[in-house]
């Protein structure tokens, strides 16, 4: 789904391969409350970061937690969008908001149609 696509470029229409190449908490590397999900795009490095908020409200909405592989889910849909929609702006860094998270979790599940046919993360060439 969203752990290795490819994207048109809104601009430049440009197609770039974009591949998720890791989960890091960003407590430890920016003292931010989130987790950075690290992308490839191109070959360039573009994090993606999802607030911890989201994880606390999914936690008392549904006594589910999100997995390592839905954030990378959630995420690589959220710059798939971005890039198409030409709202990327090529940053470096994208900020996603609780609301935005919960609802491309929505989204994500509904695609995929359940959790157990997300693909497995890492991604294996």
């Amino acid at each position: 789904m969203y752990e290795d696509f490819q994207a048109v470029d809104h601009w430049t229409k440009e197609t770039l391969h974009c591949r998720w190449t890791g989960n890091v908490v960003a407590i430890a590397t920016r003292h931010a409350d989130a987790v950075d999900v690290r992308f490839s795009v191109n070959g360039h490095s573009r994090v993606v970061s999802l607030p911890l908020t989201a994880w606390v409200r999914f936690r008392e909405k549904t006594g589910n937690v999100i997995t390592d592989a839905l954030a990378a889910q959630i995420a690589g849909r959220f710059l798939k969008q971005s890039i198409e929609n030409g709202l990327d702006n090529g940053r470096d860094i994208s900020m996603m908001t609780a609301d935005e998270v919960l609802a491309g979790l929505d989204t994500v599940l509904r695609e995929a149609g359940s959790t157990a046919r997300l693909p497995v993360l890492p991604v294996m060439s």
